[in-house]
């Protein structure tokens, strides 16, 4: 339950305060506004773990990076790269040289001092264990060393132009040397909020770090509740059990707005609904197969089916991200085309399984049964837990077809890395990518990027169904709760509850 909940006149005013809180107040007055107010926001996908770079998933980096943990560099909602624990930074001119100069009066919530020493260890740890998640961006480093005691120099064998952003991933986060916290189920980090409590199957609780180096966090106490169904979740927040839920299922929008105290945002994320095919399998390996499938799809049924709360993608490179091009024209909604090919391909009777996480509605999946079977395509869906998904088909690429929200931004990636669950191997396509990372000029770097994804989406690789809109519902009083992309990341530090 929220610690805050609307009135119909003055707004927001306090409840009686759970097991987890310190004081109460019962009182309908108007916002407190104080230091110690609680926010509880409802999420979705709960993480399975902990640890931030052994386990794979957005709901780790969603709640935790920036708030509990930090790195050099972090990224804003936007897309853009800012310093975090680097007060400071520069490239070299060849592209090959990065230099951090770092802030002063750092700590660990441990309340041990941030040294260069704890950061040289951090970076280098992920760079020679190939266990660890986004290892492989230290793939042109070839030294990572301190310069007296506030300074941190990075070298590359070649020049890399994701590799600033990369840094403001997993990969890049800064941990306190020779730590014996058990990562899988506590945290010890520089952020704003220290871990309070993880109630697993229900709850994240953050708290507000008092000694924290930069501004302190507005709120004492942060909640996400995890709330897997749609519908549970727009009763939650209109009931006032809690402050803001990301995202609102669009075909719910009218049951929020209908609430004087609450609004509802539109932002734009990187989330790409991805409709995977396993490239490796047959008959998937034919591109004749994965063409029928796209031009089978009507993307515009499928987005108002949605309640409208996206748009169209043809590539893989959602508008937000550098290299985008419009490629909606590549995948025509065209079921006689779809027809023709599959016959072409000897596939009269095809039967695919597709493969999705019980976290996601129905909606989608219904309809792309019915697409597919009006060009003679069975399709069978299998609903799973999403850990399972991780299992069978993002590591064991056990599949036919599988659909999530690939919402990471530029990781186009991807598609470059035949190891991938997408299981797609075009040499071509992973030459441009290596020229694009090798390009220290932004723009033609990018344009290699357009030329590799316009490949992709000729080859019909997989199908974006769409480039989500972030539906967030906020309660009157809550103020600077991120909207753009609040699937990838929470940046909590300016949430106040007024």
């Amino acid at each position: 339950m929220s610690r805050f909940r609307r009135n119909a006149v003055v707004g927001l005013a306090l409840v009686a305060a759970l097991a987890l809180t310190s004081c109460t107040s019962d009182g309908d007055t108007g916002p407190t506004g104080d230091d110690d107010s609680t926010v509880t926001v409802g999420l979705v996908l709960e993480p399975t773990d902990l640890d931030i770079r052994r386990t794979s998933g957005a709901a780790l980096e969603q709640v935790l990076i920036d708030n509990v943990y930090e790195g050099l560099v972090s990224r804003t909602a936007d897309g853009g790269i800012v310093d975090t624990l680097a007060e400071n930074h520069e490239i070299s001119d060849d592209g090959l040289t990065y230099t951090f100069t770092l802030n002063d009066g750092v700590v660990f919530h441990s309340g041990d001092e941030l040294t260069v020493d704890d950061v040289v260890s951090s970076l280098t740890t992920v760079k020679d264990d190939d266990s660890l998640l986004d290892n492989a961006i230290y793939a042109n480093v070839t030294s990572i060393a301190a310069e007296g005691d506030d300074t941190v120099v990075i070298t590359l064998s070649a020049p890399d132009s994701n590799f600033l952003w990369n840094l403001t991933g997993r990969g890049g986060l800064v941990f306190e040397e020779d730590d014996d916290t058990d990562f899988s189920t506590a945290t010890n980090g520089t952020g704003p909020y220290t871990l309070d409590r993880w109630r697993q199957g229900s709850s994240i609780s953050l708290a507000r770090f008092d000694d924290y180096w930069g501004d302190a966090a507005q709120v004492s106490e942060v909640v996400f509740e995890y709330i897997p169904d749609a519908t549970a979740g727009v009763n939650a927040i209109v009931a006032g059990d809690i402050d803001v839920l990301t995202p609102v299922d669009a075909n719910l929008r009218e049951q929020v707005e209908a609430v004087d105290e609450l609004t509802i945002t539109e932002g734009r994320t990187t989330d790409k609904y991805t409709l995977a095919f396993n490239n490796q399998r047959a008959p998937l390996d034919d591109v004749r197969v994965r063409e029928a499938l796209r031009l089978a799809i009507d993307h515009e049924a499928i987005i108002a089916a949605i309640g409208g709360a996206g748009i169209e993608q043809g590539g893989p490179i959602p508008e937000l991200d550098p290299g985008f091009e419009d490629l909606t024209d590549v995948r025509p909604f065209d079921p006689e085309r779809a027809r023709e090919l599959l016959a072409e391909a000897g596939q009269s009777d095809l039967a695919l399984t597709l493969t999705i996480p019980n976290i996601y509605a129905t909606t989608v999946s219904n309809l792309l049964v019915s697409q597919f079977k009006d060009v003679g395509v069975t399709l069978t869906v299998d609903s799973v837990e999403f850990g399972a998904w991780l299992e069978d088909v993002y590591q064991n690429k056990d599949y036919d077809l599988s659909y999530v929200d690939h919402l990471e931004a530029r990781d186009f990636g991807n598609w470059a890395n035949p190891e991938y669950y997408f299981g797609y191997d075009n040499p071509e396509v992973q030459s441009l990518f290596q020229e694009s990372i090798a390009a220290t000029d932004e723009e033609q770097a990018s344009a290699l990027l357009a030329q590799a994804a316009r490949i992709v989406a000729e080859d019909h690789a997989g199908d974006v169904l769409y480039n989500a809109t972030a539906l967030t519902a906020i309660a009157d009083g809550i103020t600077g709760f991120p909207t753009d992309s609040p699937n990838a990341r929470l940046d909590l530090g300016e949430l106040a509850a007024e």
